[in-house]
């Protein structure tokens, strides 16, 4: 399953780089987070495990997030958990009236059955995770 959307926001592109790459607060505004714990390794690169979840269901997942200033991009290296492949990358660009930010994900879960599950909620799961960034940046930033 893959979703990009593209947006325009009245944001400076730093600040929303801040906002995303900022893994330890997602459980205080991001759907289905439950709880994260990030390891930094450098200031370009952190490991970050996310509980997510939501009833019954509840998954940790593992990656290497790579944090590009110079060139505005944060991508998610997925290393263990309930997905057989997961590819996610945001782009952030300055523009004259704010920031373009580019948003990328790409996944697949090991089960069959959970992936037929999750394909019909796939889109509206994205949009509502988007929405919660932009409603984050809102209450940081005006």
């Amino acid at each position: 399953m893959k979703y990009r959307e593209k947006k325009i926001l009245n944001y400076k592109p730093e600040q929303l780089f801040d906002l995303v790459s900022d893994i330890k607060k997602y459980p205080e505004f991001l759907p289905w987070c439950l709880g994260s714990r990030v390891k930094k390794i450098s200031h370009k690169q952190l490991n970050a495990d996310l509980i997510v979840g939501m009833r019954i269901y509840r998954e940790i997942f593992k990656s290497n997030v790579h944090l590009n200033k110079d060139s505005s991009t944060i991508e998610v290296e997925y290393l263990k958990g309930p997905f057989k492949q997961l590819k996610n990358k945001w782009i952030f660009n300055k523009v004259d009236n704010g920031c373009e930010v580019d948003f990328y994900v790409e996944f697949e879960l090991n089960s069959r059955l959970l992936n037929g599950v999750i394909k019909a909620f796939f889109e509206e799961a994205v949009v509502k995770m988007i929405t919660a960034f932009e409603n984050r940046a809102g209450k940081l930033y005006g």
